[in-house]
C-alpha cells in the first residue's frame, strides 16, 4: 500500500494537556482522508504538526516512505504540503492575486513584482480547477465562500499536492458547501491527496474514502466510510450514542417580546442591507431567519443589538422603543447575543476564559464589590461552573487565553456566557458553527430549554436542517426584504429554499400582524 503521509506515534503536549497521545495516521496516495473528532480532540493540532506549526515531543513523519523533519510551514510548503486554515489568513484590503502570491511573488527583469504574470497564473489555476475567482477583486468585497477559494488557490499556486483542509465548511452556506465538495472531488481527480478535518458526518460520507476518528487526543479507529454508518462514526467520536433528531415539546408562545417595525438598515458601504423588515418574536418561541449569506441577516441582528444605526423603522422590546438606546441599555433590558463571528464580536481573544465569561456581568455582584474591586474567587468559581456545564475544553482551565482555544470551544464559551444570563430576548447567529455532533446535540437542547423557560429566541443559521428542526416559525429574508413566514411543521427544505430566493410560499403568514409583499425574485 502506497502512503503519501505516515504520522507514526505522534505525541504533542501543551501545559496541562496532552493534545496528541501516540497518534498514528496513514493517508494513502490520492485519497480524501477525513479526520473526525470532538472539539478539542486534537485534530487541528495533529495537522499543525504535519504543516510545521508545531514540533512533536515524540513520533516521526514519513512522506512517501521517507522520513522528514518538518521545521516550519515554509519547509512544509517546499515539500508540497498546503493547508487551508479554519480561520482564513487573508489580508482584506489586498486583491485576490496579491493574497495568493504573497511571499512568492514573480519578478520582472528589474526585480519588480510582475502582477500581470501573476494574474494570468491565477486565472489559469482558477479556470483549471473551476474555482471562478476574479483575480483583481479585493478580499473584503467578496463572499466568505470566495475567500475560501482564494485560500485553496494559494496552496495550488505553491504547487502543493497534499492538501489539508481544517474545518473548511464552518463558515459556508449550504450552497457553498456543495460547491466545495465538488471542488474536493475535482482536486482528487487531478491527483491530489486531501486530508479533511471535520465533524460533519454528511460531508465525510459525501467525499471521503477513509476516516480516522480521534477522541481526547487518541486514535479510536480508522474506518472505511462506505462500510460505516453516520451513527457508528458519531458514537466512536463522542463515546456514546448520539440523537440526531431534536426532541422538543409543542411551543406555547406568549406575548410579543421583540417587535421589528418597518426596519431599514444600511451596510458598511452605505447600501441598503435591510429594507422595511417587520417581524414579531414572542415569549416561548424560536423564530428562525432563513437566507443565503449576505442578504441582510448580519445587519439585522447588529441593528437589534445596537451595533448598527437604524435608518428608519422601530425596534420594540416588551413594547418599549429601544431603537436609539445604547448596547449596554439593551443588555440591561434583557437582550442576549451570540454573534456570528465569535472572534470579532464574541470574545476578547487576549483575555482569559474566566474574564471572557463575565464580560457582561463584571460590574455586578458577586464579581464586583461596592467599591469596584473584582472578586477573583467568584470569577473563577463562575468559570469552573460554566466549563463543566458546557464541557468547554481549555488547556489551562479558567486561565487559558481565548485565542489558545479551538474554534468550537470558543463558540461554547460564548454560548455559555449568553445563556447563563437568562435574557428575555436571545439573539443567536450560527450557534453550532464549528461544533461536533455531541456539542450540537447539547447546545440544541439548551436552546430548547431556554425557549421552554419562556425566552424569546431569534435564530440565524445557514444550516437549513438546524433551522427546520429547531425553530417553531421560519422567516425568510432575501435581498434584505421579508419574504414571508411559515410554521416550521408545514415547511419543507425546497419551500424554504424558494423563499430564500425571494418567492413567497403558499403557507406564508403575516409578519407581526402586518402583511408583507414578496421580494422581487429577479
Amino acid at each position: 500500500m502506497a502512503y503519501a503521509i505516515e504520522m507514526l506515534g505522534i505525541t504533542k503536549v501543551f501545559p496541562g494537556i496532552i493534545a496528541n497521545d501516540n497518534i498514528t495516521l496513514r493517508v494513502q496516495e490520492n485519497e480524501i482522508h477525513a479526520i473526525l473528532g470532538e472539539n478539542g480532540a486534537g485534530k487541528s493540532t495533529l495537522m499543525s504538526v504535519l504543516f510545521g506549526l508545531y514540533t512533536p515531543e515524540e513520533g516521526k513523519i514519513l512522506l512517501r516512505g521517507k522520513e522528514v523533519h518538518i521545521k516550519d510551514p515554509n519547509h512544509a510548503t517546499a515539500l508540497g504540503i498546503g493547508m487551508v486554515h479554519q480561520h482564513f489568513k487573508l489580508i482584506h484590503n489586498y486583491t485576490v492575486t496579491e493574497n495568493i502570491i504573497l511571499g512568492n511573488e514573480p519578478r520582472d527583469r528589474l526585480g519588480n513584482i510582475d502582477l500581470k504574470t501573476a494574474q494570468k497564473e491565477v486565472e489559469r489555476l482558477s479556470n483549471m480547477y473551476r474555482l471562478e475567482v476574479d483575480p483583481q477583486a479585493v478580499i473584503e468585497d467578496i463572499t466568505v465562500g470566495m475567500q475560501q477559494r482564494v485560500e485553496i488557490l494559494k496552496i495550488l499556486y505553491r504547487k502543493a499536492d497534499i492538501l489539508i483542509f481544517d474545518e473548511p465548511t464552518a463558515v459556508l452556506t449550504p450552497q457553498e458547501i456543495d460547491e466545495l465538495m465538488a471542488i474536493l472531488a475535482r482536486l482528487k481527480a487531478e491527483g491530489k491527496t486531501i486530508i479533511l478535518i471535520t465533524h460533519k458526518l454528511r460531508e465525510i460520507k459525501q467525499v471521503a474514502s477513509r476516516c480516522t476518528i480521534l477522541r481526547r487526543g487518541k486514535v479510536i479507529d480508522t474506518v472505511d466510510v462506505d462500510k460505516t454508518s453516520e451513527s457508528e462514526m458519531a458514537a466512536m467520536m463522542v463515546g456514546r450514542a448520539v440523537q440526531f433528531q431534536i426532541k422538543k415539546a409543542e411551543a406555547h408562545p406568549g406575548p410579543v417580546v421583540l417587535s421589528l417595525q418597518d426596519l431599514s438598515v444600511k451596510n458598511s458601504r452605505g447600501s441598503s442591507a435591510v429594507d422595511n423588515f417587520s417581524l414579531d418574536v414572542r415569549k416561548g418561541e424560536i423564530v428562525g431567519i432563513a437566507g443565503v449569506d449576505g442578504n441582510g441577516q448580519s445587519e439585522l441582528i447588529e441593528a437589534i443589538v445596537g451595533l448598527r444605526h437604524v435608518e428608519s423603522g422601530r425596534i420594540l422590546l416588551n413594547g418599549q422603543d429601544v431603537t436609539s438606546k445604547s448596547i449596554a441599555e439593551r443588555i440591561r433590558m434583557g437582550v442576549g447575543n451570540v454573534p456570528e463571528d465569535r472572534q470579532k464580536h464574541g470574545l476578547v481573544l487576549d483575555f482569559r476564559l474566566d474574564e471572557n465569561l463575565i464580560l457582561k456581568t463584571y460590574a455586578k455582584p458577586p464579581f464586583c464589590s461596592r467599591r469596584g474591586l473584582l472578586n477573583f474567587g467568584a470569577i473563577r468559581q463562575n468559570s469552573q461552573r460554566l466549563i463543566e456545564t458546557f464541557d468547554i475544553r481549555a488547556a489551562r482551565g479558567p486561565e487559558t487565553k481565548a485565542r489558545e482555544m479551538s474554534g468550537g470551544n470558543q463558540q461554547k464559551a460564548v454560548i455559555a456566557r449568553e445563556i447563563d444570563l437568562s435574557p428575555e430576548l436571545l439573539l443567536i447567529s450560527q450557534p453550532t458553527r464549528g461544533l461536533d455532533v455531541g456539542a450540537i446535540e447539547y447546545i440544541h437542547s439548551r436552546i430548547i430549554a431556554e425557549r421552554d423557560k419562556g425566552r424569546a429566541i431569534l435564530l440565524v443559521s445557514f444550516e437549513l436542517d438546524e433551522i427546520m428542526n429547531l425553530c417553531d416559525r421560519i422567516a425568510a429574508i432575501s435581498k434584505g426584504e421579508a419574504v414571508g413566514i411559515v410554521d416550521a411543521k408545514q415547511a419543507d427544505e425546497r419551500e424554504i429554499g424558494a423563499m430564500m430566493a425571494g418567492l413567497r410560499s403558499l403557507h406564508t403568514s403575516e409578519f407581526g400582524g402586518k402583511a408583507t409583499s414578496p421580494a422581487n425574485p429577479s
